[in-house]
């Protein structure tokens, strides 16, 4: 049941500053979560958004974000600046490599300085003022490098939670704490402990700012789809006002306008056009790289580009209603879901953090109990790696990187993800339900054949016809008429014109008496079409509709209409059966049709004469068998079944992209889009599996050895320094292994 605050609630991006690990995406989402009027939140820890459903006030949940330890700012849809971004990635990027090279430039000369004996014995006169000032010097790279760590790790523990940066502010604090009780209390410890460790802790700094400015600039090229589509939207729009063309800034363009758009510029908002004649570029937005013709009538989308000739259109979609920005809006909810396969990491991870701290002390204890001498500065050793090499920030990006990489994959080829969760599913499907009209048809009725009998020529059926269709609404009219334009014929004036609900129509036309309609109309007006009975069948099991037109009480012709099969129907239905997928073809038209239809596509099972809300049961029906079902609609009448199907793909134009039913909307509405979608789906899931698996066994076998369970039979133990190195290329290992999708080919 819909609340009052649902039905009024309202979608924000929030930018968050600050995020390193899936605890820090647990700490962001439970902040949000508690504002009032806060319906759903989900943050992409990929892109550093969060997408919030509701009407909670943005300053609150900017303010929310803030407190948890985060610094927030709202988005504003299309009205961000691609370049703008670019640059504060930049700037992210720069400021993160500032700090790995002031960690580096103080931490790799004492690392050298400690393994070749350059620095003075701790305990010495020189050696306790040489230390201080190194005490000193490391506390600042500490506050300048590593402050993030430790706010976090603040707020974290105010919140009750545990997560990356509480693991980095234990192990560099407590390596930089040891250090200076060695050098305040050198006399009352072993001579073997006397060691500072103020070099791991700088190093450690310098491995981790520079393993994130990576995944950064790495993480960058990951939005590049999103990035893509924004730039498509002019910021400005030709208008005529008062006969008067003027450029004016595309916020203060309104619905009704009148825009001209010439040669070479991007059409600014969806519209209709109102006078003129051109081929436009929609390759962008429906992956199709053949320019579509456009004529008076015709509708055209915001951020495609104008090749040639110049034409005026009426604005009817402005703004956020655009289908450029229903696009974008669609990607980013793709990109901010979570599919089954993520919530587990995000569980493993809530869990993960405690226990590596739990393993730590325990790897201290088990040290200064069993460990040799100085069995304190090895306890403290072991257990600051544990801690360092644990951080899950892989594990964390596993899934939402590859996500979001799949999700731009799949804009990039036409194809809309609007649920990540589809991404899952979509490669476990056994069966795919195919609506007839516009899904394997082309959904646009065409004249395939015009007999003509005794005195009568094809061109003078086709006359007759299309002169008494000029004036009828009936959906077979349009393609008559399409017929006649095509072949230049004038059109006769038509006198006492009737239409005949359910049969046809009648009028007169130079004194001649015309009928033009199916049988049911020619019985009714007394008219013989005994001897056209054979012929009428046989286009009817072509999955033809045969139109029969009489002239003064005799058969002067037949006209078959058909709706065409796409090109690529046929090839697509053989793609998807060599994968091993059931093909069934539902449609409300008649067996006859259906079946007609059905064999040219190469599809064997048939459902007919099935009404629109009788599609949903039989997708239930199917899944009741076990059948993983996949359902191709037009989106409109067959949103029951979309919505009840495993994975709802709507076959779109690239106008109707906000269709909610549908899990996947293919926007150039080839059938071939189904199997990409299908091998996306695959290569998407084997990749998190490969991030994940990767990121689990790093962590199963590095903190073993991290606690030192291969010291006592081969004297091996990890350093802190090289711990904090591999759990920062962890993670780039795992951005370069999801953007591996990027270049995905489709068969």
């Amino acid at each position: 049941m819909n609340t009052e605050a649902e039905t009024t609630a309202t979608e924000l991006r929030i930018s968050i500053l600050g995020m390193r690990c899936a605890g820090c995406v647990s700490a962001v989402e439970g902040a949000i979560a508690e504002i009032p009027g806060v319906i759903e939140v989900n943050v992409n820890f990929a892109d550093h958004s969060a997408l919030v459903k509701g009407t909670a006030d943005p300053e609150a949940l900017k303010s929310a974000v803030k407190q948890a330890g985060f610094d927030a700012a709202i988005m504003e849809g299309l009205d961000e600046d691609p370049a703008e971004q670019e640059q504060q990635e930049l700037q992210r990027y720069r400021q993160l490599m500032r700090k790995a090279v002031v960690a580096g430039i103080i931490g790799i000369p004492l690392m050298l300085g400690a393994h070749l004996n350059w620095f003075p014995e701790i305990g010495s006169p020189d050696g306790q003022a040489f230390w201080s000032w190194i005490a000193l010097i490391s506390l600042g790279v500490l506050v300048y490098s590593g402050a993030s760590f430790y706010t976090g790790a603040y707020q974290s523990m105010r919140l009750k939670q545990a997560n990356m940066d509480t693991l980095i502010a234990l192990g560099t604090g407590a390596a930089w704490l040891y250090s200076c009780v060695i050098i305040d209390y050198s006399d009352v410890l072993p001579s073997l402990s006397k060691h500072a460790y103020f070099e791991a802790a700088v190093v450690i700094l310098a491995f981790l700012n520079l393993g994130s400015a990576l995944e950064t600039l790495a993480r960058g090229k990951t939005s590049g789809a999103i990035r893509q589509l924004i730039g498509l939207q002019p910021r400005t729009a030709r208008v005529v006002r008062n006969g008067q063309e003027l450029d004016v800034a595309i916020a203060e363009v309104g619905l009704g306008e009148t825009l001209r758009v010439r040669p070479g510029e991007k059409i600014a908002v969806d519209g209709v056009v109102l006078e003129g004649h051109s081929a436009v570029d929609e390759s962008m937005l429906t992956g199709e790289s053949m320019p579509v013709e456009k004529g008076v009538g015709a509708q055209v989308v915001a951020g495609s580009i104008n090749l040639q000739g110049s034409f005026l259109f009426t604005a009817n979609r402005i703004g956020r209603d655009t289908a450029l920005a229903q696009i974008i809006k669609s990607v980013r909810q793709a990109q901010a879901s979570k599919p089954e396969i993520a919530r587990l990491a995000d569980k493993i991870s809530s869990v993960f953090v405690p226990t590596v701290i739990a393993l730590s002390l325990l790897t201290f204890f088990a040290w200064l109990i069993f460990g040799p001498e100085p069995a304190l500065g090895y306890a403290f050793v072991t257990s600051m790696t544990v801690l360092v090499i644990a951080c899950p920030c892989a594990l964390g990006l596993a899934t939402p990187i590859s996500v979001m990489v799949a999700v731009g994959r799949a804009a990039q080829a036409g194809i809309l993800i609007r649920k990540g969760e589809a991404l899952q599913t979509a490669g476990k499907l056994s069966c795919v339900i195919l609506d007839k009209t516009g899904t394997v048809t082309e959904g646009k009725p065409k004249v395939v054949a015009i007999d003509a009998f005794g005195t009568a020529t094809t061109e003078q059926v086709l006359t007759w016809a299309a002169s008494i269709e000029a004036g009828s609404e009936h959906p077979l009219a349009a393609s008559i008429l399409a017929a006649a334009s095509a072949d230049n014929i004038t059109l006769a004036k038509v006198k006492r014109f009737a239409a005949i609900p359910g049969h046809g129509v009648s009028a007169e036309i130079k004194s001649q008496k015309i009928l033009f309609g199916n049988s049911a109309l020619m019985q009714a007006q007394a008219v013989n079409f005994s001897d056209y009975a054979e012929k009428l069948k046989t286009y009817a099991e072509l999955g033809q509709t045969p139109m029969l037109l009489a002239v003064d009480g005799s058969i002067a012709g037949i006209i078959a209409v058909a709706d065409p099969i796409k090109t690529d129907s046929a090839e697509a239905v053989k793609v998807l059966q060599a994968k091993g997928l059931r093909v069934i073809m539902v449609t409300g038209d008649n067996e006859i049709t259906a079946r007609a239809i059905a064999s040219q596509a190469g599809i064997t099972e048939v459902r007919a004469q099935v009404l629109p809300q009788d599609k949903a049961d039989i997708v239930k029906e199917l899944q009741l068998l076990g059948e993983k079902v996949g359902m191709v609609g037009d989106g409109i009448n067959d949103a029951p079944a979309l919505a009840q199907a495993d994975v709802g793909l709507a076959i779109g134009t690239g106008t109707d992209v906000a269709i909610e039913s549908a899990d996947v909307v293919i926007l150039q509405g080839s059938l071939l889009k189904v199997a990409d979608v299908i091998a996306l789906s695959k290569a998407t899931v084997k990749n998190i599996q490969q991030n994940l698996l990767g990121a689990f066994f790093y962590n199963t076998i590095s903190i073993p050895v991290a606690a030192g369970l291969l010291f006592p039979m081969f004297g091996v133990l990890l350093n802190p320094m090289i711990a904090g190195a591999a759990m920062a290329m962890s993670s780039v290992t795992v951005v370069a292994n999801a953007n591996r999708l990027r270049w995905l080919k489709f068969d």
